[in-house]
């Protein structure tokens, strides 16, 4: 199971995984490792762009380029996924999004 597969809500203590506290430069860090394949993060660009996604929302512009280039490298379904994943990251409370 990736990143986006899971639930806001579960608990795997192997893989690193977005928490509320995170701004954007804690979440482009971890967009990074999944990315790359480092950290304890498996390489996976779905979640990386996920994760890169919450980061633009936070505010980082570094995450913005690096979503953006990595795109370029996925799929149509690729980046529905992620966008799917990071609406339900969203919606748990992880990124509140400005009213």
């Amino acid at each position: 199971m990736n990143a986006q597969e899971m639930a806001p809500d579960m608990v795997e203590e192997a893989l690193p995984l977005p928490t509320a506290d995170m701004d954007g430069s804690d979440l482009f860090r971890l967009g990074m490792s999944y990315s790359t394949g480092q950290n304890g993060c498996p390489m996976d660009r779905v979640s990386a762009h996920m994760i890169f996604n919450l980061a633009a929302m936070k505010g980082s512009i570094e995450a913005r380029v690096y979503r953006r280039e990595m795109s370029q490298e996925m799929d149509q379904d690729e980046i529905c996924e992620a966008q799917k994943a990071a609406r339900r990251w969203i919606d748990a409370g992880v990124v509140k999004l400005a009213a």
